[in-house]
Formats: C-alpha cells, sequence, structure tokens
C-alpha cells in the first residue's frame, strides 16, 4: 500500500512538471528576482549593528549618513525586487492553472461515458474548480516562499553562527523540534486534505442534484427533506475538515513555542554576554533581527506545507482525470466486416454497465438505406442502450454493430459520430439563441436551418417569439415549454442533413397532431434517412419499417405494425391501451 502511495506521489509530480516546463524561464527569472532581494534583506541587520557599535561611536557625520543612506537604499530595493518577484509568481501561477483548466475540461469532453460515470460529474466539477484553485494557491505560495525561506533560514542562521556562535548555539537547539513539526505536517496532510476534497464532491453532487430538481422538489414539498440530506453531506464535510484542521492546528501553536523558548533563551544568554563585555548591542540587537527573520520564515515553510499539502491532494485528483485513457487514445482496429447492403446492422448484441447482469442481450436486427426502425418497450428495457452502444458511447460485450458494413469500432469517434442527427432522451439545450442552438457550431446554411425548423413543426411557435430564432433560451430552456423545447432539438438534429436520426423519446411532449405532421414530414423530406425511433406511443413508430418490442433487453417480437398485432401479445396490449390516440392521426 505504501508502494502505491509514492508511486502515485511521484507520477502527479511528474505530470506536474510538464505544465511547469513551460514557465521554467519565468519561474527562474522571478526565483533569481526574489533571491536577490532576500539576499539584500539579509544584509540589512548587519548593517544596522556596524552602524550601531562602529559608525555611531566614531562621530563622523558623513559616515553615518552615508551607512544609513546605503540602509535605505537596501531596504527599498528589497521591497522592489519582492514586489517583482511576487507579481511574476502571480502570472506563472495563472498560466500554469488556466493551462491545466483548458487541458482538464477538454479531458472531461472525451472521457468515455464508462470513465465518466466512474468520476461521477460532481467529482469533474470540483476537480476543474477547487482543486484547481488549490493548484494556483500552491504554485504561487512555493514560488514566493521556496526560495525566500531557505535563504532567510539558512542565511540567517549563518550570519548568525559569524556574529554570535554562543547565541547562534542556543538559538539552533530549538530548529530539529520544529523541523519535525513541518515533516508531520507534510506527511499528515496530503491523505487527510484528500479526504477533504472526496467530502467536497459529495456535497457537490447534492447541491447539483437540489439546482438541477429545484422545480419538483417544490412541487412534492421535499424542500426539508432535501435540507436535512444537505446538511448530512455538509456535516460530513465539517467533520473532514475538523479533523485535518485540528492535527494542522496544533501544529502552530507548537511552532511558537519553540520559537518562544528559544527567543527566550537567546535574550538571556546574550544579556549576561553584553554585562561580561563579551559581545556588543549592536550585535545583540542584529541577532535578535535575525532571529525574528528565521522565526518568520520557519513559520512561512509551516504555512507553505498546510498549502502544498492542499495543492499536491487535489494536483492528485486533477492528474488522475488527465491520465486515463480517452476517446481520443483509443486504438483503432480493424475487425470483420458486416454486410455491405445494410445501412445498419446489429448482430447478437449483448452488453451488461456493471458486468453483473446483461443490460441488453442477443439484439439482432439489419436495416437497409432510408429504411426505419421503431422501438418501444417498458421503462428500462434498454431502449436508449442500443442508442449509446450505436454512437459508442459504450462498447458491446459480445457482437457487433455495423455501418455500410463496417465495425462501429473500426471508425474514430468522430468520423462515427458526425454521420448521426440525434435527440437523446434528456437533451440539453445550451443558454444561447435559438439558432445557436439548432446550429451548435456547425456550418449550416440558412436554407437548411429553415427546413430543419419547419420539418421540425417548430417554425409556428418561432415566429411568434419577438425576436424569433434570435430568442435567447435559459439554460436547459426553462424558458419553453415541453414540446417547444423538442422541436428546438428536433430542429438541431435535422438541420445538417444527417445520413442516419436517432430519435429516443423525442415527441413524448408534442400533441397527436404535431406528432402526426412530424412523423409525415420525416417521411417525405427524409427519405433516404436511416431512420430509429424509440417512443412510448404506437402511433409514433406504427409506420416504420421494422417495429422491435424490447422486454427486460431482449427482443420479444420484430416485424411490422400488422404482424405485431397479430403475434405479439405485449405490442398488442399496448396498441390496444393507446387506440384514444390513433384517433387524432
Amino acid at each position: 500500500m505504501k508502494k502505491a502511495s509514492v508511486f502515485e506521489y511521484n507520477d502527479t509530480v511528474k505530470s506536474l512538471k510538464t505544465y511547469l516546463k513551460p514557465c521554467m524561464a519565468m519561474i527562474t527569472l522571478g526565483l533569481s528576482i526574489k533571491a536577490l532581494g532576500t539576499f539584500l534583506e539579509l544584509l540589512l541587520p548587519e548593517i544596522l549593528s556596524r552602524i550601531i557599535d562602529v559608525i555611531v561611536p566614531s562621530g563622523d557625520r558623513d559616515r553615518i549618513i552615508l551607512w544609513a543612506g546605503i540602509m535605505i537604499i537596501f531596504s527599498l530595493l528589497a521591497w522592489l525586487f519582492n514586489v517583482l518577484a511576487n507579481r511574476n509568481a502571480s502570472r506563472v501561477a495563472q498560466r500554469i492553472t488556466q493551462s491545466i483548466r483548458h487541458d482538464l475540461f477538454d479531458q472531461t469532453l472525451y472521457l468515455s461515458c464508462q470513465k465518466t460515470d466512474e468520476f461521477t460529474i460532481p467529482s469533474l466539477e470540483s476537480r476543474l474548480t477547487s482543486d484547481t484553485y488549490n493548484v494556483h494557491r500552491m504554485v504561487g505560495m512555493m514560488q514566493r516562499m521556496g526560495i525566500r525561506a531557505p535563504i532567510i533560514t539558512i542565511g540567517g542562521l549563518i550570519m548568525t553562527f559569524v556574529m554570535e556562535p554562543v547565541l547562534a548555539l542556543v538559538f539552533l537547539a530549538v530548529i530539529p523540534f520544529m523541523l519535525v513539526l513541518v515533516w508531520l505536517r507534510a506527511t499528515k496532510g496530503v491523505p487527510m486534505f484528500r479526504k477533504v476534497q472526496q467530502a467536497n464532491d459529495r456535497m457537490t453532487a447534492v447541491v447539483r442534484e437540489n439546482s438541477q430538481g429545484i422545480r419538483v422538489i417544490k412541487a412534492l414539498s421535499r424542500t426539508e427533506n432535501e435540507k436535512t440530506r444537505f446538511a448530512g453531506v455538509n456535516s460530513k464535510l465539517r467533520e473532514q475538515e475538523l479533523r485535518a484542521n485540528r492535527v494542522m492546528a496544533i501544529i502552530n501553536p507548537m511552532m511558537n513555542l519553540f520559537l518562544y523558548v528559544g527567543m527566550i533563551g537567546v535574550i538571556i544568554v546574550g544579556a549576561y554576554r553584553v554585562n561580561a563585555g563579551l559581545s556588543e548591542t549592536g550585535k545583540i540587537l542584529a541577532f535578535m533581527s535575525y532571529f525574528q527573520m528565521i522565526s518568520r520564515s520557519l513559520m512561512a515553510v509551516s504555512r507553505m506545507f498546510i498549502m502544498y499539502s492542499r495543492g499536491m491532494a487535489s494536483s492528485a485528483r486533477i492528474m488522475e482525470v488527465l491520465n486515463c485513457d480517452t476517446e481520443k487514445s483509443w486504438e483503432i482496429k480493424e475487425y470483420p466486416e458486416g454486410d455491405p447492403d445494410y445501412a445498419l446492422e446489429f448482430r447478437d448484441v449483448t452488453f451488461s454497465y456493471l458486468k453483473v447482469r446483461d443490460n441488453v442481450k442477443h439484439i439482432s436486427f439489419k436495416l437497409k438505406k432510408g429504411e426505419s426502425l421503431g422501438i418501444i418497450g417498458a421503462t428500462g428495457a434498454g431502449k436508449s442502450t442500443l442508442i449509446s452502444l450505436l454512437l459508442r458511447f459504450y462498447d458491446v460485450d459480445e457482437g457487433a454493430i455495423y455501418l455500410n458494413g463496417k465495425d462501429v469500432r473500426s471508425y474514430t469517434p468522430s468520423e462515427l459520430r458526425r454521420v448521426f442527427g440525434v435527440v437523446m432522451q434528456n437533451d440539453f439545450l445550451f443558454a444561447e439563441t435559438v439558432e445557436e442552438n439548432i446550429r451548435f457550431g456547425r456550418e449550416v446554411e440558412d436554407p437548411e436551418l429553415e427546413e430543419a425548423i419547419e420539418s421540425a413543426q417548430a417554425e409556428e411557435f418561432i415566429s411568434q417569439l419577438e425576436e424569433g430564432v434570435g430568442h435567447m433560451l435559459t439554460t436547459k430552456g426553462t424558458n419553453l415549454s415541453g414540446g417547444q423545447r423538442q422541436r428546438v432539438l428536433l430542429s438541431r438534429a435535422f438541420a445538417a442533413l444527417p445520413e442516419y436520426l436517432l430519435l429516443d423519446d423525442s415527441s413524448s411532449a408534442l400533441d397527436y397532431k404535431t406528432d402526426a405532421k412530424l412523423r409525415r414530414a420525416l417521411a417525405e423530406k427524409y427519405p433516404d434517412t436511416t431512420m430509429i425511433l424509440i417512443a412510448q406511443r404506437v402511433s409514433s413508430v406504427k409506420n416504420c419499417d421494422q417495429i422491435i418490442v424490447l422486454e427486460h433487453g431482449e427482443v420479444s417480437g420484430i416485424g411490422t405494425h400488422d404482424e405485431l398485432l397479430k403475434n405479439n401479445a405485449v405490442y398488442a396490449q399496448i396498441a390496444d391501451s393507446q387506440m384514444g390516440g390513433a384517433l387524432f392521426d
């Protein structure tokens, strides 16, 4: 177990270096400026000691003014260099974090559905937001304090040994105790803060669910129940943060305790040495200045390790996503070919999401170009799973799926999905205009756009909007009715004139009259388009060339509408229960 965690840490550091490398010139420049400013700062107590013990007693006014001027110049230069270095550190941290965030977002877009399920959407959101913020703070802090703290600590100790070896030994006696505290903070912090981020993922999931389902929660009067559920995950997050911060909080007072013990020892010994004539006042004052500088530096190291612990915990979570396989890295292989006479073929397809029980079993059918397939069945029967397999959101466990005789696994994801026009069961509309939601970043000519809107039976309601296709939609299209949203989504699917149309319960919110017009438009305007229509209504699929009835992931019947009425009891029962709807056709 220990080896695994060490490997993960080393892997995280290695991955971070790839983002640091392009900024190494800026980092080197910033660290050089910071080092120069820190060295100037280290000289100030020595100059002060010289002024008090040597220059002032000489009574030479010009020398006093000269050395005072030198001290002021060094102070201003140290301040200027520190400001420049800190600004440079901020720019580097921003640039690196922007690059990580960009790559992480890009990676999430190309994650397979299986990987997305493993990470979960709330966790990916948390990694893109709070985790990248923690990395930003870590990178900035390490540049600001990573070079300054060691120079101040080591340089300060050297200066104190040169000035007053006895007092330096008194102070040095507490250093090992402080280093042990810093080490404890480093080793305990990373795993504890990783647990904090995982608890934050769970809280984000609850917030996301509530924000998306707020109308349902209010409609069913479940507000108090959701408050209680949120209080539970919020409490667990607080417990994890409290546990981590409690360990960290113990270290700070202990650091202060050792610092003050060392300071008291220095004051006592220093007083005896001045009284005995073994030291001078200026040296004691300079020593106390160095002592305070070293003390602040060690406290900064302590804070730096807190930031480092959080940053490395977050970095590991980010790199876990960045280093996993995506659709980009899929190896395209050649598979045995199917029958090229068919535009679409499922051949004995079996698939399971969790690899425990099969969600669809031994599914087989063939469609020629321009033919249509209707799929009907109860909720959970596996209808949408067939669409996911066809689009290669998941790969089949057994069997094969062919487009024009070529296995879908022989296509790149972009090549495969470019030929489809799709309306998913829970499709999404963006906070953009109606036109942009239909174009969806594709080069769709105006005549094609208008024809798609007309075919989807959306022209009537869009023309009544004040801005027409320029009407701005809210996220998920909540300022449209359910039927209007579906017609915009259908327009999106039609707009690119796809070779295949996949419509998953895409007309469930339409009235029977509009649904009938839509089916007539599909038949008249897209005669060469191969279609799969998933529906709950028999009226939506009755005119398809083939209809599949799914039960518990298996085909219980396949044929035309008339054939299934005669030969399939399930289909006949569904049709009989919906005969009232057929009157509107």
